[in-house]
């Protein structure tokens, strides 16, 4: 069934039925969302990351029924104004979950960078000879030398 099919599909249904398929789809994004941040809080990555195939289905899925949701708007807050009053206040949750989400994972982000980045410091210093020159002065290097790193992930 293409994209197309599927929201046609969708804007057909009663309204109250739209809006609990836009309230399930939304609750389930929010905690896949949860779950992922709670994880890199941990420092626990490949579980967070375990996640990933799983939450970018739930967004599919969340922005399908949402764009149906939209397509029907005046439709849904004629007929069930109350479930989205419900949906908008979600999606205010939706939003606030995934602002906390991105900020774990640019902290994360920036947390490897310079972990990556000491380790192959450290890799680097070792290379600097250790000897002295004729005025006893210790040679400098002009650049730092960075290697390449490998990391065994069997364990």
């Amino acid at each position: 069934m293409s994209a197309a099919d599927r929201l046609e599909t969708l804007e057909t249904l009663d309204a109250v039925t739209l809006c609990e398929r836009a309230e399930s789809a939304l609750n389930s994004l929010v905690d896949v969302m949860a779950r992922e941040t709670m994880h890199l809080h941990a420092g626990h990555i490949r579980e967070a990351g375990a996640l990933t195939a799983e939450k970018a289905q739930l967004a599919q899925d969340y922005v399908t029924v949402a764009r149906a949701v939209q397509r029907s708007a005046e439709r849904l807050k004629n007929e069930a104004p109350e479930r989205v009053e419900i949906l908008r206040r979600g999606h205010e949750a939706l939003a606030t979950q995934m602002a906390e989400n991105l900020k774990v994972l640019a902290t994360a982000k920036s947390v490897s960078e310079t972990i990556l980045l000491d380790v192959a410091r450290q890799c680097g210093r070792d290379e600097v000879p250790k000897v002295y020159d004729a005025l006893g002065n210790s040679p400098q290097q002009a650049t730092p030398v960075f290697k390449g790193i490998s990391v065994n992930r069997a364990s």
